[in-house]
C-alpha cells in the first residue's frame, strides 16, 4: 500500500494524472504572489460617479466586471442620495482596455428595481445577474444583451432541511458554476458567509446551517464579511472577500481564502491584501493579465507587483 502511494505520488507530481489537492494540504503556500500583492493604478480611480444632480451622482458598493472578447463590461450601482429617491439604480459602461470607461447611457438601464451589489455569470446564451434589493434581499435578474434586464424575484433560499432561511437580511449574492451545480455565497446582515447550491437557480440549499466563513477571530474581520468572487486559478478555489474591524462598519477592506471544496475556507495570513476602504474587489484574468478593482464608492485598479 505505502509503495502504491508513492507511486501516485510520482504521477501526480510528473503530470500524468489530474490530482485535486485536499483541504489538508492547503496552506499559505497556495496563494500565488499574482492573486495577492498588487500595486495602484497610478491614475486612480478609473471610473466614478458622474456628480452634479444625474442619478449616479455617487455608485456604491460592489459591482461587477466581465470580459468577453476584446471588451470589458461594468455593471454599477448609481445612487442620487437624494431623500426624494433613496432607491439604488442599474449603471452599465464599456472599455477596450478596463481603464477608460464609456457610460452606455446617461439614464439607468433597469428603473423598475432596486438594485445593487450586483454579481453577473453567463450560462448558454443568458446573463444571470444575483443583486441585492431593498432590505438586503438578494434577488435575480436575467438578460441577453447586458443592457435589457428582467426583474425574476427574491432568491429562494432552502435550510439544509428544506425549511426556509430564517427572516432578515441576505445579499452580497455570489454565484460560481461547475459541473452543472450553482454554488451561492451570501451574507446575512454581513456576519459572515453561507453557502448553498442549485441545480436549477431557482430552489437553493444550504450546504450546511452555518457559516462557511466566520467574522474573526482576526481583528480586520471580526465585525462583518461578505464574499465578493469566487475564481478558480491553477486548479484551487479563491474567494475575494471585503470585511470590516470596525463596530460601525465605516471602513471595509478587501482580502481572500483559498479552497480545494468550496465548503472549507482557509484565509490569507496577511490579510487584508488591500486596506483604506477599498473593497468589494473583483480580479479580471484574461491569459496572462490580471487586472485587479475594489468598486466601492469608486472603481480603482491593481496590477501584480
Amino acid at each position: 500500500m505505502k509503495n502504491k502511494s508513492i507511486i501516485y505520488l510520482l504521477i501526480c507530481v510528473i503530470g500524468t494524472i489530474q490530482c485535486k489537492p485536499s483541504q489538508k494540504n492547503i496552506s499559505s503556500t497556495n496563494f500565488p504572489f499574482e492573486l495577492v500583492n498588487f500595486v495602484p493604478y497610478k491614475n486612480n480611480p478609473v471610473f466614478t460617479g458622474a456628480g452634479q444632480d444625474d442619478w449616479d451622482k455617487q455608485i456604491r458598493e460592489r459591482g461587477y466586471i466581465l470580459k468577453e472578447g476584446n471588451t470589458y463590461h461594468l455593471w454599477y450601482t448609481g445612487y442620487s442620495n437624494s431623500s426624494k429617491d433613496p432607491r439604488r439604480f442599474l449603471g452599465y459602461a464599456t472599455s477596450t482596455d478596463g481603464i477608460n470607461w464609456n457610460r452606455y447611457s446617461k439614464n439607468t438601464i433597469h428603473e423598475n428595481d432596486w438594485v445593487e451589489d450586483m454579481y453577473v455569470v453567463k450560462s448558454a446564451n443568458t446573463y444571470y445577474m444575483f443583486a441585492e434589493g431593498q432590505g438586503d434581499t438578494a434577488h435575480l435578474l436575467t438578460s441577453t444583451d447586458k443592457i435589457h434586464w428582467v426583474e425574476k424575484g427574491p432568491l429562494d433560499i432552502r435550510q439544509k432541511n428544506g425549511s426556509p432561511i430564517a427572516k432578515g437580511a441576505f445579499g452580497t449574492p455570489t454565484v460560481y458554476i461547475e459541473k452543472g451545480i450553482w454554488y451561492l455565497f451570501y451574507e446575512r446582515d454581513d456576519k459572515g458567509i453561507w453557502l448553498a447550491t442549485s441545480t436549477d437557480h431557482t430552489i437553493w440549499t444550504n450546504l450546511q446551517d452555518e457559516p462557511i466563513i466566520t467574522m474573526g477571530p482576526e481583528t480586520y474581520d471580526q465585525y462583518g464579511n461578505a464574499m465578493d468572487q469566487v475564481i478558480k486559478y491553477k486548479g484551487i478555489y479563491y474567494g475575494y472577500y471585503h470585511a470590516t474591524a470596525f463596530k460601525d462598519w465605516h471602513e471595509w477592506s478587501t482580502n481572500i481564502a483559498v479552497s480545494a471544496d468550496l465548503i472549507h475556507w482557509k484565509k490569507y495570513a496577511n490579510n487584508p491584501i488591500i486596506e483604506s476602504n477599498q473593497s468589494s474587489g473583483i480580479v479580471v484574468i484574461d491569459g496572462k493579465n490580471i487586472q485587479f478593482y475594489t468598486m466601492h464608492r469608486k472603481v480603482n485598479m491593481f496590477l501584480p507587483k
